[in-house]
């Protein structure tokens, strides 16, 4: 993806929160950012620095295993002044996910190629409050009329995803696509397990065909 490419998918994630947002009956106006959310796997640090420049008034987790990385982003949040309301972090999610000040403490998660379905709602289920959503940026699928699989019940099950209180809530497909999952219970004690078993021994399998 060229840079202004890469901004759009980051700014997509707002478009697939908003309805999402506005699907659940949220109290509020569906347009006005999350409390507080996390950017998982931030990398190079999209979406997250894009989605902490689009909302002034969020609070804002960047979270990444990778020394360089979190020293890249660490500069860019010093240097955009951003200091007093994102934070980064350098550590495992699975390790993060038991972390007191962290575990159910945020309204959204983003996930932007973090990893296979199962290993992300399991990574992402331990950080998000009650009603909290994980919103997953997908990969090109089938036009909706397809007779192929259902992309959401294939990649997302309701069955496997409940082992963690999620379940599936909207997929939104335009340019760019994403799945939106909703934490409708505490993620169980139990998760995450630890580091590289979820990919080992994924909850479940995804079903694509």
């Amino acid at each position: 993806m060229d840079l202004q490419t890469q901004v759009d998918h980051a700014l997509g994630f707002v478009t697939a929160y908003q309805q999402a947002r506005s699907q659940t009956g949220s109290r509020g106006d569906p347009g006005t950012g999350p409390g507080r959310w996390m950017d998982l796997g931030s990398g190079g640090g999209l979406p997250g620095l894009i989605l902490a420049q689009h909302w002034p008034d969020s609070g804002a987790v960047l979270l990444d295993a990778a020394e360089r990385r979190t020293a890249f982003l660490a500069q860019a949040v010093h240097r955009l002044g951003w200091e007093a309301r994102v934070q980064v972090i350098r550590a495992r999610a699975e390790e993060a996910g038991r972390r007191p000040d962290l575990r159910g403490a945020f309204d959204v998660v983003w996930a932007r190629s973090f990893g296979s379905p199962p290993v992300t709602a399991e990574c992402a289920a331990p950080f998000l409050m009650p009603d909290g959503l994980l919103v997953v940026s997908e990969p090109p699928g089938p036009d909706p009329g397809s007779s192929r699989v259902d992309r959401t019940a294939a990649r997302w099950p309701r069955a496997g995803l409940s082992l963690l209180g999620q379940e599936p809530l909207v997929a939104v497909r335009g340019r760019f696509g994403y799945q939106v999952v909703q934490q409708v219970a505490v993620c169980p004690e139990r998760f995450p397990r630890r580091p590289g078993v979820a990919a080992k021994r994924p909850l479940y399998r995804v079903a694509e065909g």
